[in-house]
Protein backbone atom coordinates (compact mmCIF):
# COMPACT_ATOMS: atom_id res chain seq x y z
CA UNK A 1 0.00 0.00 0.00
CA UNK A 2 1.11 3.26 -1.18
CA UNK A 3 0.55 6.46 1.83
CA UNK A 4 1.29 9.73 1.67
CA UNK A 5 1.21 12.43 3.94
CA UNK A 6 0.64 15.74 2.16
CA UNK A 7 2.53 18.83 4.18
CA UNK A 8 4.79 16.54 5.19
CA UNK A 9 7.93 19.27 6.08
CA UNK A 10 6.26 20.98 8.58
CA UNK A 11 6.28 19.45 12.18
CA UNK A 12 2.79 17.55 12.11
CA UNK A 13 4.08 15.97 9.09
CA UNK A 14 7.34 15.12 10.21
CA UNK A 15 6.06 13.51 13.18
CA UNK A 16 3.35 11.89 11.27
CA UNK A 17 6.31 10.46 8.78
CA UNK A 18 8.22 9.00 11.41
CA UNK A 19 5.25 7.50 13.37
CA UNK A 20 4.56 5.69 9.71
CA UNK A 21 8.04 4.92 9.92
CA UNK A 22 7.82 3.31 13.06
CA UNK A 23 4.61 1.36 12.25
CA UNK A 24 5.48 0.09 8.62
CA UNK A 25 4.85 -3.01 7.55
CA UNK A 26 5.84 -2.89 4.17
CA UNK A 27 4.06 0.16 3.61
CA UNK A 28 5.62 2.50 0.92
CA UNK A 29 5.46 6.25 2.65
CA UNK A 30 5.54 9.28 0.68
CA UNK A 31 5.97 12.48 2.28
CA UNK A 32 5.01 15.44 0.00
CA UNK A 33 5.86 19.07 0.85
CA UNK A 34 6.68 22.31 -1.62
CA UNK A 35 10.29 21.45 -0.54
CA UNK A 36 11.02 17.62 -1.23
CA UNK A 37 13.45 15.37 1.03
CA UNK A 38 13.78 11.06 0.09
CA UNK A 39 15.14 10.02 3.35
CA UNK A 40 15.48 6.45 5.26
CA UNK A 41 13.06 4.94 2.58
CA UNK A 42 10.24 7.63 2.40
CA UNK A 43 10.11 8.95 -1.08
CA UNK A 44 9.99 12.88 -1.50
CA UNK A 45 7.51 14.41 -4.11
CA UNK A 46 6.88 17.84 -5.02
CA UNK A 47 3.42 18.65 -3.74
CA UNK A 48 2.48 22.61 -3.26
CA UNK A 49 -1.30 23.80 -2.15
CA UNK A 50 -0.85 27.38 -4.22
CA UNK A 51 -0.05 24.88 -7.21
CA UNK A 52 -2.90 21.98 -8.22
CA UNK A 53 -0.75 21.14 -10.88
CA UNK A 54 2.09 20.00 -8.71
CA UNK A 55 -0.68 17.80 -6.92
CA UNK A 56 -1.20 15.55 -9.65
CA UNK A 57 2.22 14.24 -9.75
CA UNK A 58 2.13 14.36 -5.89
CA UNK A 59 -0.62 12.32 -5.76
CA UNK A 60 0.13 9.85 -8.09
CA UNK A 61 -0.08 6.11 -6.98
CA UNK A 62 -1.03 6.68 -3.62
CA UNK A 63 -4.04 3.84 -2.28
CA UNK A 64 -4.15 6.51 0.84
CA UNK A 65 -3.62 10.74 1.61
CA UNK A 66 -3.31 12.34 5.18
CA UNK A 67 -3.91 15.79 4.39
CA UNK A 68 -2.76 18.45 6.76
CA UNK A 69 -3.96 22.19 6.09
CA UNK A 70 -1.03 25.07 6.16
CA UNK A 71 -1.03 27.20 8.97
CA UNK A 72 -1.69 30.14 6.08
CA UNK A 73 -3.92 32.27 7.97
CA UNK A 74 -5.12 34.97 5.13
CA UNK A 75 -9.13 34.91 4.85
CA UNK A 76 -10.22 32.19 2.53
CA UNK A 77 -6.45 30.88 1.51
CA UNK A 78 -6.37 27.95 3.41
CA UNK A 79 -10.11 26.82 2.67
CA UNK A 80 -9.67 27.15 -1.06
CA UNK A 81 -5.88 24.69 -0.44
CA UNK A 82 -8.14 22.52 1.69
CA UNK A 83 -10.30 22.04 -1.58
CA UNK A 84 -7.66 22.20 -4.21
CA UNK A 85 -5.65 19.17 -2.35
CA UNK A 86 -9.20 17.42 -2.22
CA UNK A 87 -9.89 17.74 -5.69
CA UNK A 88 -6.21 16.65 -6.66
CA UNK A 89 -6.30 13.61 -4.42
CA UNK A 90 -10.22 12.42 -6.15
CA UNK A 91 -8.67 13.20 -9.28
CA UNK A 92 -5.56 11.33 -8.86
CA UNK A 93 -7.59 8.04 -7.82
CA UNK A 94 -6.46 8.13 -3.94
CA UNK A 95 -8.93 5.35 -2.43
CA UNK A 96 -9.22 7.14 1.07
CA UNK A 97 -8.26 10.63 1.79
CA UNK A 98 -7.67 11.67 5.62
CA UNK A 99 -8.54 15.38 6.32
CA UNK A 100 -6.72 17.22 9.42
CA UNK A 101 -9.02 19.82 11.42
CA UNK A 102 -10.11 21.35 14.26
CA UNK A 103 -11.97 20.75 17.44
CA UNK A 104 -15.41 22.34 17.36
CA UNK A 105 -15.83 22.60 13.42
CA UNK A 106 -18.93 24.15 12.23
CA UNK A 107 -20.18 25.97 9.37
CA UNK A 108 -18.78 29.90 9.46
CA UNK A 109 -18.27 32.45 7.29
CA UNK A 110 -14.92 33.99 6.44
CA UNK A 111 -12.61 35.49 8.39
CA UNK A 112 -13.43 33.10 10.95
CA UNK A 113 -10.94 30.41 11.36
CA UNK A 114 -13.11 27.80 11.56
CA UNK A 115 -14.38 28.57 7.87
CA UNK A 116 -11.43 26.82 6.13
CA UNK A 117 -11.56 23.89 7.99
CA UNK A 118 -15.62 23.28 7.20
CA UNK A 119 -14.92 24.30 3.78
CA UNK A 120 -12.27 21.27 3.70
CA UNK A 121 -14.78 19.04 5.60
CA UNK A 122 -17.20 19.50 2.83
CA UNK A 123 -15.36 18.91 0.04
CA UNK A 124 -14.20 16.07 1.28
CA UNK A 125 -17.33 14.23 2.39
CA UNK A 126 -19.20 15.43 -0.76
CA UNK A 127 -16.42 13.75 -3.25
CA UNK A 128 -13.99 11.85 -1.96
CA UNK A 129 -14.32 8.06 -2.34
CA UNK A 130 -13.90 7.19 0.88
CA UNK A 131 -12.56 9.89 3.97
CA UNK A 132 -11.61 10.30 7.17
CA UNK A 133 -11.52 13.36 9.30
CA UNK A 134 -9.22 13.63 12.11
CA UNK A 135 -10.25 17.25 13.98
CA UNK A 136 -7.41 18.11 16.47
CA UNK A 137 -7.50 19.65 19.90
CA UNK A 138 -5.32 22.69 20.46
CA UNK A 139 -1.45 21.81 20.95
CA UNK A 140 -0.50 21.30 23.98
CA UNK A 141 3.25 22.69 22.56
CA UNK A 142 1.33 26.27 21.54
CA UNK A 143 0.04 26.37 25.29
CA UNK A 144 4.08 26.30 25.82
CA UNK A 145 5.23 28.69 23.89
CA UNK A 146 2.20 31.18 25.13
CA UNK A 147 3.48 30.16 28.46
CA UNK A 148 7.27 31.42 27.43
CA UNK A 149 5.67 34.71 26.33
CA UNK A 150 3.66 35.29 29.03
CA UNK A 151 6.75 34.95 32.03
CA UNK A 152 7.32 38.14 31.68
CA UNK A 153 3.41 39.31 32.55
CA UNK A 154 3.31 36.96 34.83
CA UNK A 155 -0.20 35.53 33.44
CA UNK A 156 -1.86 33.52 30.81
CA UNK A 157 -4.57 35.35 29.34
CA UNK A 158 -8.17 34.56 28.24
CA UNK A 159 -11.75 35.94 27.23
CA UNK A 160 -13.27 34.21 29.96
CA UNK A 161 -12.31 31.32 31.89
CA UNK A 162 -12.41 28.56 29.96
CA UNK A 163 -11.69 24.43 29.30
CA UNK A 164 -9.41 23.38 26.69
CA UNK A 165 -8.23 18.65 26.55
CA UNK A 166 -4.90 20.06 24.79
CA UNK A 167 -3.45 17.58 22.52
CA UNK A 168 0.28 16.82 21.75
CA UNK A 169 1.08 17.08 18.37
CA UNK A 170 2.70 13.60 18.57
CA UNK A 171 -0.10 12.02 19.70
CA UNK A 172 -2.49 13.51 16.33
CA UNK A 173 0.37 12.25 14.28
CA UNK A 174 -0.11 8.42 15.96
CA UNK A 175 -3.52 9.02 15.73
CA UNK A 176 -3.95 9.85 12.56
CA UNK A 177 -0.79 7.01 11.28
CA UNK A 178 -3.57 4.41 13.28
CA UNK A 179 -6.37 5.62 10.52
CA UNK A 180 -4.16 5.14 7.83
CA UNK A 181 -2.50 1.94 8.57
CA UNK A 182 -5.91 0.18 9.97
CA UNK A 183 -9.29 -0.53 8.91
CA UNK A 184 -12.59 0.68 9.54
CA UNK A 185 -12.66 3.87 9.37
CA UNK A 186 -13.93 5.04 6.60
CA UNK A 187 -16.77 7.88 7.30
CA UNK A 188 -15.80 8.45 10.78
CA UNK A 189 -14.99 11.79 12.46
CA UNK A 190 -12.80 11.71 15.43
CA UNK A 191 -10.95 14.40 17.66
CA UNK A 192 -7.70 14.01 19.03
CA UNK A 193 -7.69 15.14 22.67
CA UNK A 194 -5.94 14.95 25.88
CA UNK A 195 -7.15 12.69 28.64
CA UNK A 196 -8.48 15.72 30.80
CA UNK A 197 -9.90 19.09 29.92
CA UNK A 198 -7.90 22.06 31.88
CA UNK A 199 -9.47 25.09 33.23
CA UNK A 200 -7.00 28.49 32.46
CA UNK A 201 -6.10 28.29 36.66
CA UNK A 202 -5.31 24.55 36.31
CA UNK A 203 -3.01 25.02 33.22
CA UNK A 204 -1.61 28.77 34.58
CA UNK A 205 -0.46 26.51 38.07
CA UNK A 206 1.14 23.58 36.00
CA UNK A 207 3.49 26.54 34.32
CA UNK A 208 4.36 28.13 37.59
CA UNK A 209 5.40 24.98 39.30
CA UNK A 210 7.44 23.86 35.50
CA UNK A 211 9.25 27.42 35.71
CA UNK A 212 8.85 27.89 39.73
CA UNK A 213 7.48 31.28 39.24
CA UNK A 214 3.98 32.47 40.26
CA UNK A 215 1.86 32.68 36.56
CA UNK A 216 -1.86 33.47 36.60
CA UNK A 217 -4.54 33.63 34.43
CA UNK A 218 -6.35 36.35 33.58
CA UNK A 219 -9.32 37.19 31.79
CA UNK A 220 -9.36 40.28 29.83
CA UNK A 221 -11.79 42.12 27.25
CA UNK A 222 -11.21 41.58 23.77
CA UNK A 223 -9.94 44.98 23.40
CA UNK A 224 -7.22 44.63 25.57
CA UNK A 225 -6.45 41.09 23.25
CA UNK A 226 -6.77 43.12 20.46
CA UNK A 227 -4.77 46.38 21.40
CA UNK A 228 -1.86 44.41 22.77
CA UNK A 229 -1.57 42.28 19.65
CA UNK A 230 -1.38 45.48 17.00
CA UNK A 231 0.92 47.32 19.73
CA UNK A 232 3.15 44.33 18.25
CA UNK A 233 2.59 44.79 14.82
CA UNK A 234 0.80 41.90 13.93
CA UNK A 235 -1.41 42.14 10.98
CA UNK A 236 -5.20 42.28 11.27
CA UNK A 237 -5.71 38.80 10.28
CA UNK A 238 -3.11 37.22 13.22
CA UNK A 239 -5.22 39.57 15.37
CA UNK A 240 -8.30 37.80 14.38
CA UNK A 241 -7.56 34.52 14.27
CA UNK A 242 -6.41 34.49 18.16
CA UNK A 243 -9.82 36.48 18.78
CA UNK A 244 -11.61 33.72 17.15
CA UNK A 245 -9.47 30.69 18.95
CA UNK A 246 -9.82 32.19 22.32
CA UNK A 247 -13.54 33.26 21.80
CA UNK A 248 -13.99 29.36 20.89
CA UNK A 249 -11.78 28.72 24.09
CA UNK A 250 -14.57 30.76 25.91
CA UNK A 251 -17.61 28.89 24.12
CA UNK A 252 -16.34 25.60 24.87
CA UNK A 253 -15.54 24.71 21.31
CA UNK A 254 -12.30 22.83 22.73
CA UNK A 255 -13.64 21.68 26.26
CA UNK A 256 -13.63 18.14 23.97
CA UNK A 257 -12.25 14.64 25.49
CA UNK A 258 -12.57 11.46 23.88
CA UNK A 259 -10.54 8.49 23.96
CA UNK A 260 -10.18 8.68 20.32
CA UNK A 261 -6.20 9.05 20.57
CA UNK A 262 -6.01 5.87 22.33
CA UNK A 263 -8.15 3.55 20.31
CA UNK A 264 -6.04 4.97 16.89
CA UNK A 265 -2.65 5.12 18.13
CA UNK A 266 -2.73 2.31 20.27
CA UNK A 267 -1.33 4.00 23.69
CA UNK A 268 -2.85 6.92 25.89
CA UNK A 269 -2.28 10.63 24.78
CA UNK A 270 0.54 12.32 26.96
CA UNK A 271 -0.20 13.95 29.95
CA UNK A 272 -0.42 17.70 29.53
CA UNK A 273 2.65 18.05 32.48
CA UNK A 274 4.74 16.25 30.51
CA UNK A 275 4.59 17.77 27.29
CA UNK A 276 4.78 21.15 28.92
CA UNK A 277 8.35 20.11 30.82
CA UNK A 278 9.75 18.73 27.25
CA UNK A 279 9.03 22.06 25.95
CA UNK A 280 9.56 24.57 29.03
CA UNK A 281 12.76 23.36 30.60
Amino acid sequence: MNIGVSGASGKLGQAMVRELQARNKGHKIVAISRTPKNSDGVEGREGDYDKPGTLATAYAGLDKVILIPTGDLRPGMRGSQNEAAIAAAVAAGVKHIVLLSAAGTREQAEPAIGASYWRGEQALIKSAPQWTILRMNYYAEALADEAKQSAASGALTGLAENKVAFVSREDVAAAAAGIVLTEGHSGAIYNATGAKSYTGAERAGLVSEILGTQIGFAVVPVETLQDGMAQMGLPDFVINTVVGIQQDFAAGAFDVVTGDVEKLAGRPPKDLRDVLVANLK
